[in-house]
């Protein structure tokens, strides 16, 4: 049991990885890719349009279905790789997998918060373009970030944009390292439990 689990464990984080790239062309609108995207789209589109179902996964102009999409996959990986880790059942190793799999979820998204606002501080060191639509769709999502964690690091104070984006970063980081420490030694303790 332990090895098949493994195995779909490989298999899922291989998708997650073509889901990501599926997700990341689509940014770059008018592009040709040729058949190897062809290929990527027939495979990961049937997933993806399964969440394209759900009108409360969009907010305005906000499609957050890929999102969400990513986030079950991840927590489907944790489960498989968790079962094939250690191989049985307990209590300790339910426990862990359900905390190992909202972690999951919460590390895709905090990751993914992380790798927007770094994009768009290279962008904005570099100059780009800001009224392209790819950066339109970055600041739509990085926008509500930023401004709340601004809000927490700095109160009322207003801050430009560049020291903004590097606190929300740091702020990000640390909680994105700090939980996963966190998480580590709670899921360690858990599946030491004997029942």
């Amino acid at each position: 049991m332990q090895g098949l689990m493994n195995i779909l464990g490989g298999v899922t984080s291989v998708y997650m990885i073509l889901i990501f790239i599926r997700i990341m062309l689509t940014w770059f609108s008018g592009a040709n890719f040729g058949r190897a995207y062809k290929l990527l789209s027939d495979v990961t589109d049937p997933y993806l349009d399964w969440f394209h179902r759900f009108p409360f996964l969009r907010v305005a102009n906000l499609d957050l279905s890929p999102i969400a999409a990513l986030a079950l996959l991840s927590v489907v990986n944790n489960v498989f790789l968790t079962l094939g880790r250690y191989g049985r059942i307990t209590l300790g190793v339910i426990l862990a997998m359900l905390i190992s799999a909202v972690w999951s979820a919460a590390s895709f998204i905090l990751s993914f918060f992380i790798i927007v606002l770094a994009l768009r501080f290279i962008a904005y060191l570099a100059n780009r373009d800001v009224y392209h639509g790819f950066w339109r769709i970055v600041d739509m999502i990085s926008q509500p970030v930023l401004y709340r964690i601004n809000r927490m690091v700095f109160g009322k104070r207003l801050v430009r944009y560049v020291p903004g984006i590097v606190s929300a970063l740091g702020v990000l980081a640390v909680l994105r390292v700090g939980l996963e420490l966190l998480v580590r030694f709670g899921l360690k303790l858990l599946v030491q439990l004997p029942f």
